[in-house]
């Protein structure tokens, strides 16, 4: 008989985390800003598209493997950066990077890890795992280039702009709940070279208060220039919605565009990533990959994305849900239940690999 507590979809991971998650973690991991109102448009958005399948074909094998930026993956999907894992699990980012990359899939370590960065490195590099480092740009112009320079020396193959986050995002549940970090927690790639941490304040979000002190609301397109002067690593940006600001990503130098909202956490009220995403295909005309996260929760979505242009996706919540239920193995098997629905949806589709996913698989608004 079937074991009824192993979760087999994610939607089950996510239920099933709450009881392991007190409720300001729970709260902070799964809110969105305001309203909520993006938040659930990135789900809604996968379920407006249809699929058109090929039929009679030949899928007996299918090969799930593809390439960013020049690096072999098992499976279109890299996880997003997310903060404070160890809120989930005593082994956070480790964890989820050992998961990552035993999976042969890429990993995006956060700023706001809890685990630093050369930690995380480590473990990706064992298994020659795709692993890029997200920056988020401090008014301390030397903790900004401290990170980069030690990003790169780690080994870490790109670096990930944040670009939608000049000041934080009102998530009310988070005010409601004066989120901050347990006792033992710390910002690990930070606290070590500057003293700073998330603050414990009456009445708000330490991490909202963070962002108005310590981050930078000032970056434009031209501090990109100073920033790839840092280091050769290659420079994606995420967080891009429309196809101006594509086309200028490009012409700034961005070999990779992540198109997000940043999990409807920033401005709600904000277009759907996924409803984004054609435009800004065809805005970079093929001149940098473009990568998409926000709302992906089966496999049909990721070909759904994939067909509509995007070269892999990201997912984030479904992972620290793994992450809370079972640590490496529920991220692992976070991933292998995505893969195994992605197989089968390419499958039933008429797909025998990544390249045969294209546009004459989705209908109305969203062929280009």
């Amino acid at each position: 008989m079937a074991d009824v507590s192993q979760p087999i979809n994610l939607w089950e991971y996510e239920q099933l985390a709450k009881q392991h998650l007190s409720q300001m973690a729970f709260d902070y991991y799964s809110s969105g800003a305001w309203d909520e109102i993006t938040l659930l448009d990135n789900r809604a958005a996968f379920e407006r598209m249809k699929l058109r399948p090929r039929m009679l074909v030949d899928v007996s094998d299918r090969n799930l493997t593809t390439s960013i930026l020049g690096q072999s993956l098992q499976l279109p999907l890299l996880i997003a950066p997310m903060a404070f894992q160890c809120l989930a699990h005593p082994q956070g980012e480790l964890a989820t990077a050992l998961a990552a990359a035993t999976a042969g899939v890429g990993m995006v370590l956060s700023t706001m890890a809890t685990k630093s960065l050369e930690e995380v490195a480590a473990v990706g590099y064992k298994h020659n795992a795709l692993q890029w480092f997200q920056l988020y740009i401090h008014k301390d112009r030397g903790l900004t280039r401290n990170l980069v320079e030690r990003a790169y020396a780690a080994g870490y193959k790109a670096l990930c702009l944040t670009v939608d986050a000049p000041i934080l995002g009102r998530r009310e549940r988070d005010l409601r709940n004066e989120f901050t970090l347990p006792s033992g927690l710390h910002l690990a790639n930070i606290v070590n070279i500057s003293g700073l941490n998330i603050p414990q304040e009456q009445g708000e979000s330490g991490l909202f208060t963070y962002f108005a002190q310590q981050l930078n609301p000032a970056v434009t397109w031209r501090d990109l220039e100073w920033l790839q002067s840092l280091s050769p690593l290659p420079l994606v940006l995420k967080g891009i919605l429309r196809g101006d600001d594509a086309v200028r990503a490009v012409e700034y130098g961005a070999k990779a565009i992540v198109v997000s909202n940043h999990g409807g956490r920033q401005l709600d009220g904000a277009i759907a990533s996924f409803d984004a995403l054609t435009e800004i295909v065809a805005s970079v005309d093929n001149q940098a990959e473009v990568l998409l996260d926000g709302g992906i929760r089966r496999g049909t979505d990721i070909l759904k994305a994939l067909a509509v242009g995007a070269k892999a996706v990201l997912i984030g919540r479904p992972v620290l849900w793994g992450l809370a239920v079972a640590g490496q193995v529920g991220v692992s098997h976070i991933i292998s239940l995505l893969e195994d629905e992605l197989s089968v949806a390419m499958a039933l589709s008429g797909c025998t690999s990544i390249k045969d996913i294209d546009s004459s698989l989705v209908s109305g608004n969203y062929l280009h």
